[in-house]
């Protein structure tokens, strides 16, 4: 059975190690080792999970199947893309699922949860960068009506950016 549950700072945990495992899974080949270690240890600590609870406009979401989480989601409330002119708008900053979880619609239930609560929220539409090599999730976007509307360079490091693809999807 499928079940998502709105997290809150006492599932930072559990959120800093789901998102080093699934970024190494779909990103780790992207750069070197040593730089993905060292955006994974920035980006996805239990210290910075905790503060990203402070903003209230950051909304966090585990996914489980069958009593196992398998992922989460991360979304902000009326973040503002360069490329889109609408106003109030919602960036999908995250969506990570761990591989053994792929294709079992966890990723689409996620997605549909999202865009009901960001119309809840009075938002025209959804934005988020995905890596251009990362065809997978390229194509559940686009399946989901997203619309490729820009570009992005994804900095992993001082040395190293990823060029991703700027999506949207307009209410």
């Amino acid at each position: 059975m499928i079940k998502i549950t709105q997290a809150n700072r006492e599932h930072s945990q559990i959120i800093a190690e789901i998102g080093k495992q699934a970024f190494w899974e779909s990103h780790g080949h992207s750069a070197s080792k040593e730089d993905i270690n060292s955006f994974i240890a920035k980006t996805y600590s239990k210290a910075a999970i905790n503060k990203e609870f402070e903003n209230a406009n950051i909304l966090y979401h585990l996914v489980s199947l069958n009593d196992k989480i398998a992922g989460f989601s991360k979304i902000e409330l009326s973040t503002s893309n360069v490329n889109i002119k609408d106003p109030n708008i919602t960036k999908l900053d995250r969506l990570y699922l761990l591989k053994e979880f792929y294709g079992k619609n966890l990723g689409a239930k996620l997605v549909d949860l999202i865009i009901e609560l960001s119309k809840e929220n009075h938002q025209n539409g959804i934005w988020l960068a995905v890596w251009k090599e990362n065809q997978k999730a390229l194509n559940f976007y686009l399946k989901t009506g997203f619309k490729i509307v820009g570009e992005f360079n994804f900095k992993i490091s001082e040395t190293h950016s990823n060029p991703n693809h700027i999506m949207y999807l307009k209410y």
